[in-house]
């Protein structure tokens, strides 16, 4: 069905975050189309607890004794009021920026956040020669931001009123809101704003209507030229602070993000991008990594993927070992969380094969950048646990086989990325060996050999041996007579054949697993099964479980999830191992500069504007899906861009 003018609109998103692990984020329109949009969404502890505290604001102007409406929601069977008709533009950088104009008035809103506080600003700004009345409602929820608030719910939003600001508590013993207006006058006018639809929850098969507050509007006069600006914050320090002075700080910021060698425009935007990822963690005191925005929080495995390209490629030393800390802080039996919980009396999850074998990789290439042995002293008694722990047995029946293969996984439980799982059921469990979990294990032991070396340590021999030993090993446990790389091997030798992208990692990552020859031979099944112009399948397409579309309700998106369904991280890897295979020759830079091409449209012009979708569809795929902006989608072309030197 093709999309009209509205729906091209709603299906465009932004979001800008605060370094906290809270953000704010709608569509272009201002018309919110899923639970996790809303003008304040906080994180009470760091990154994680998140709640929608402000869901929107209603803007109208009044001159001529005419008004006109520039919101625009969806209700059951209609849109109301239809601003979206007066947006003149919409720009995303420095900040999101919408331009309104009706009959000659022009109104200009822009957002966004500052740093380190859960703290929204709304600017608007009246860039015609008319002067006009402006009218602003905020609309509060004030709920988790996974739920739905409804009126039957709720009757608090209790209210306080001083000279600077309004102190407005959602709930008893709930965290306020603050609110102050620079200009104007509030009148104060309790309702309900009923059955707002967010059409994007209900086609992934979730509750779909929302009733939020309002406790009233402010109106302002606005002369030609006049500003006025709204500030939402549960940080009361903030409401003194000057609007135009934090504007500027956050202008300043966001142009230091870019150093002044980077010369590509999509590079600078991307590394601006990439720095929403970065958290702070309260129970730490260090950084960390979301995976993934709207709702993901900071995953191990995701953390150290994206670890190498947000932080470690663009230089912030502190920052990356900080990270590599905040998760080895909570090493359990050699295994570092697979992810952190939402809500701090819950316990962080360990059920991963491969997160903890990524942080060695992502500590090689922060040593290759920063020349860092002091850290590597540091970390280095907690490496070698990791490897006594994966040597001997640990969490998840984790443990290695005597050929020296790495297996684990038991009951269903999935212990690889492709983990998608409702209740007990495993869509894709790969139970045993995972060819890319051992092309990770050899170049774990791989770099616990170059660490040792570096600091000078005792030879381990045992270590040196079982890389060597694995390595003869995987090759002919993995190698497939159609020339590609089995998917896994079981601990009885039996072979899943299945072609998935996971064997690219046997070429990717730092330390060469198979024969140059047979590298090219992996590259060529990878490119005619399962490269797109988005990313790469998880599936073959001829394969009897591949799932063309990633859509539906729950169930029909996680059996897509790893049954076909390609995802924009793992292209950056094929380039990478494309590149290598092909020394990185001016030619090959060229093929992959031009099959960029795609992924930069979408950043630029599709869903999350200067963002990259978390999936794409495995056959057809046209828009992107899933999270909005996902974490090792953006770092992964970093890392590809920075590392190959790319002019994209």
């Amino acid at each position: 069905m093709k999309k009209t003018n509205l729906d091209n609109l709603l299906s465009k998103e932004w979001i800008i975050t605060n370094g906290i692990g809270g953000y704010t984020s709608s569509t272009i329109t201002g018309a919110n189309t899923r639970r996790y949009h809303g003008v304040l969404v906080v994180s009470m502890n760091p990154p994680t607890e998140r709640k929608v505290m402000v869901a929107k604001v209603e803007e109208r102007i009044i001159f001529n004794n005419r008004e006109f409406q520039l919101s625009t929601n969806q209700y059951p069977g209609k849109v109301y009021p239809e601003g979206y008709r007066f947006i003149k533009e919409f720009s995303r950088v420095p900040m999101p920026t919408t331009v309104f104009e009706v009959q000659g008035a022009g109104l200009q809103k822009t957002v966004f956040m500052v740093q380190d506080s859960n703290t929204t600003v709304i600017e608007y700004t009246n860039t015609s020669n008319i002067g006009y009345q402006l009218w602003l409602n905020p609309l509060y929820a004030g709920r988790d931001y996974h739920g739905l608030l409804h009126e039957r719910e709720r009757n608090d939003f209790y209210m306080v009123q001083n000279s600077r600001y309004q102190v407005i508590y959602p709930y008893h013993g709930s965290e306020p809101v603050y609110f102050r207006h620079t200009a104007g006058t509030f009148v104060e006018g309790r309702t309900w704003n009923e059955n707002l639809e967010y059409h994007v929850d209900r086609e992934r098969g979730h509750d779909f209507r929302e009733d939020v507050y309002s406790t009233g509007y402010m109106s302002c006069m606005m002369s030609p030229g006049a500003k006025v600006f709204l500030m939402f914050s549960t940080d009361e320090n903030v409401m003194d602070a000057s609007p135009e002075h934090l504007k500027a700080d956050e202008l300043n910021r966001l142009e230091s993000l870019v150093p002044e060698e980077v010369s590509s425009p999509f590079l600078a935007d991307l590394l601006v991008a990439g720095d929403q990822f970065i958290v702070q963690r309260r129970s730490t005191g260090g950084y960390s990594i979301i995976a993934g925005y709207h709702w993901f929080t900071d995953w191990g495995r995701d953390s150290m993927i994206a670890l190498r390209g947000l932080c470690i490629a663009t230089g912030k030393r502190e920052v990356a070992a900080s990270v590599i800390r905040t998760f080895l802080d909570y090493l359990q039996e050699g295994i570092i969380p697979n992810r952190f919980p939402d809500y701090k009396d819950d316990l962080p999850e360990y059920i991963t094969i491969d997160a903890t074998l990524w942080m060695f990789v992502a500590v090689y290439e922060y040593d290759l950048k920063f020349d860092d042995p002091a850290f590597l002293e540091e970390i280095y008694p907690k490496l070698a646990e990791i490897i006594d722990w994966h040597m001997r047995g640990t969490k998840n029946n984790i443990h290695m086989l005597e050929n020296g293969l790495l297996a684990g996984g038991k009951d269903g439980i999935p212990l690889t990325w492709m983990d998608a799982r409702i209740n007990e059921y495993s869509f894709t469990a790969r139970a045993g060996c995972a060819v890319e979990v051992n092309a990770l294990w050899y170049n774990a032991l791989k770099i616990m050999q170059y660490i040792s070396e570096r600091l000078r340590k005792k030879e381990n021999t045992v270590i040196t041996e079982l890389a060597e030993k694995l390595k003869r090993q995987f090759g002919l446990s993995f190698w497939n007579a159609d020339c590609y790389l089995n998917d896994l091997v079981t601990e009885d030798n039996e072979a899943d054949p299945s072609i998935r992208p996971n064997q690219v990692y046997a070429l990717s990552l730092p330390f060469p697993i198979l024969s140059r020859e047979q590298e090219k031979q992996v590259l060529e099944n990878i490119a005619e099964f399962l490269v797109t112009p988005y990313g790469l399948r998880t599936l073959d397409t001829y394969h009897y479980k591949f799932k063309p579309s990633y859509s539906g309700d729950v169930w029909s998106r996680d059996a897509a999830y790893h049954q076909g369904t390609a995802w924009p991280f793992l292209l950056p890897e094929y380039f990478i191992a494309y590149l290598k295979v092909h020394d990185h020759s001016e030619e090959a830079k060229r093929q992959v500069e031009a099959q960029l091409l795609a992924l930069k449209d979408h950043f630029y012009k599709e869903e999350c504007i200067h963002g990259i979708s978390e999936v794409f569809d495995g056959l057809n795929p046209l828009e992107g899906k899933g999270c909005i902006q996902q974490a090792w989608s953006v770092a992964n072309l970093i890392l590809l861009i920075m590392k190959e030197r790319l002019n994209v």
